[in-house]
């Protein structure tokens, strides 16, 4: 297989991995708020969001992830030199361990709510799926911008898109406890 091939194969997998990391926390944080309704409704509603965690995370998550790595690896084979003697790649590959980290961290909320442990709160979920978002753009914009990129620029764009969404979560949560108050 070719060199482009392979790297559409590996950034195909890149976006289906993302896609779903960031679903399901999405449902982990439905699951938890499921936990709050009525008897009838929570057990309903949590053995449907098991089973949806569960085909999503075994199903298309894991496989999207390993065929990233997989894809990765043989992108890096392709051209050794290239890739091994870059600091680009050092650091991208910093936050993919990071990322790979907070994958089975994930697998450890979805073992845990199968047990019907629910350790996180909505709020708690809510920060976690941003972390996968942090780590979208700052992966991104080391592959993209590897050889002009302004380490100064992009640690202060790295921490202001990082405040700007912790912000979008206190307002969100301000919204929700506000709207709960008059219900």
């Amino acid at each position: 297989m070719d060199f482009a091939t392979v790297k559409a194969l590996h950034i195909i997998f890149v976006v289906s991995w993302f896609a779903g990391l960031f679903y399901v926390v999405r449902l982990f944080i439905y699951h938890v708020e499921a936990q709050d309704k009525d008897k009838v409704e929570k057990e309903i509603l949590s053995n449907q969001f098991e089973i949806m965690e569960r085909r999503l995370w075994w199903i298309i998550t894991t496989p999207a992830m390993l065929l990233t790595i997989i894809f990765g690896i043989w992108m890096i084979l392709l051209i050794p030199d290239y890739y091994i003697n870059a600091t680009w790649m050092h650091i991208k590959l910093s936050f993919v361990l990071l990322l790979l980290i907070y994958h089975f961290i994930c697998q450890k909320i979805l073992v845990s709510f199968s047990r019907g442990k629910f350790n996180w709160t909505s709020t708690k979920l809510r920060l976690w799926n941003e972390v996968a978002t942090l780590f979208l753009v700052i992966i991104v914009f080391i592959v993209s911008l590897k050889h002009s990129m302004n380490w100064i620029k992009g640690t202060i764009s790295f921490f202001a898109v990082a405040l700007g969404l912790m912000i979008v979560i206190k307002m969100y949560k301000r919204f929700k406890d506000k709207k709960q108050k008059i219900n």
